[in-house]
C-alpha cells in the first residue's frame, strides 16, 4: 500500500470511528476525532513522514463537512446524507474535499476520484465502488472536467448505447431579464459550486418545459415570469450514480418585468 493510499485510509478509518456514534446518538463533536486520529496514526503508520497531508486533509473534511454534505445530497438526490452508509458517506467526504479544494498539481481530480473509488472497494460493500464513483463524476462533470485530457481515457463501462435509446431526464432552463429604462438586468442564481448560472431543473412527470421553468423560477428567483420564446434544446449523455441518462433540456427567454427589480 503506498504512503499516500495508507494516509486517506487512516483518515476514512478516523471519520468512520468518529462519525459512527452519530448514527445513533446524535452529532459527534469535533473534539472527539484527534485522540481517534492520534490513536489510528500510531497503531496504523508509526514514524509517517506523511503527517502534513493528513492533517491538512482531516481538516479540510471537518471544515467543510456541512458544504460537503449538501453537495452530497445535491448530486445523489435519492440518498439522504444519514441513509448513506457511514463508510460511503465519509469516502465521499474525503473525495469531495480533494476534488473541490486540494492543490490539483498534488492531486489531479481523476486522482481524488480514483482513490476515492479505491478506498470504496477496500472498505465499503459490494456496490460502494460504482456509488463513490457516480455521486463523484456527476460533481467533476458539473465541474467542467478539468484535466480531463491529463490522463489516458478510460474504457466505457456502459458500453455503446445509441443516444435515443437511453431514459431521458426532462429539463428546462431560462434566460430570465427585466428591463428598467433603458437598462437591461439578468437574474443567476448561486449554485453550490459557487458559480452563478441560469435557472434550470428537472420537469415532473408531464409538465410542460414552459410550466417548469415558471415553477422553477418561482422557486429559486421567488418572482413570476413571462414566457418570450424557445432559444433551442440541448440533449447530453450524462452517468448519475448507477446509470447513464440522456439529459434533454430546453432553454427560454423569459421577462421578470419590474417584479425582479423589486424582490
Amino acid at each position: 500500500m503506498s504512503n499516500r493510499h495508507l494516509s486517506r485510509s487512516i483518515i476514512l478509518q478516523t471519520l468512520f470511528e468518529w462519525d459512527f456514534p452519530s448514527t445513533s446518538s446524535g452529532q459527534a463533536r469535533v473534539e472527539e476525532i484527534y485522540p481517534v486520529f492520534e490513536k489510528n496514526i500510531r497503531e496504523f503508520a508509526p514514524g509517517t513522514n506523511d503527517r502534513p497531508f493528513m492533517d491538512h486533509l482531516l481538516r479540510q473534511v471537518l471544515e467543510k463537512k456541512r458544504d460537503l454534505d449538501i453537495l452530497i445530497e445535491k448530486a445523489a438526490p435519492d440518498w439522504p446524507i444519514d441513509k448513506i452508509s457511514v463508510v460511503d458517506r465519509n469516502i465521499l467526504r474525503i473525495g469531495l474535499a480533494e476534488l473541490l479544494f486540494a492543490d490539483r498539481q498534488e492531486v489531479p481530480p481523476k486522482v481524488a476520484i480514483n482513490e476515492a473509488i479505491e478506498l470504496a472497494k477496500t472498505f465499503g460493500g459490494e456496490t460502494s465502488g460504482r456509488f463513490i464513483n457516480g455521486v463523484l463524476g456527476a460533481v467533476y462533470k458539473e465541474m467542467g472536467e478539468p484535466g480531463k485530457f491529463d490522463v489516458p481515457k478510460a474504457k466505457k463501462k456502459y458500453g455503446n448505447v445509441p443516444m435515443d435509446k437511453l431514459p431521458v431526464i426532462r429539463m428546462a432552463g431560462a434566460v430570465v431579464y427585466a428591463r428598467h429604462e433603458s437598462n437591461i438586468y439578468l437574474a443567476l442564481v448561486h449554485d453550490v459550486f459557487g458559480h452563478w448560472t441560469l435557472t434550470k431543473g428537472k420537469l415532473e412527470g408531464n409538465e410542460s418545459e414552459e410550466n417548469g421553468i415558471s415553477r422553477e423560477a418561482q422557486e429559486e428567483l421567488g418572482v413570476p415570469i413571462t414566457i418570450i420564446e424557445k432559444l433551442g434544446e440541448n440533449s447530453y449523455s450524462t452517468k448519475n450514480l448507477l446509470w447513464r441518462r440522456r439529459r434533454s433540456r430546453g432553454d427560454w427567454m423569459t421577462c421578470a418585468g419590474s417584479n425582479l427589480l423589486t424582490s
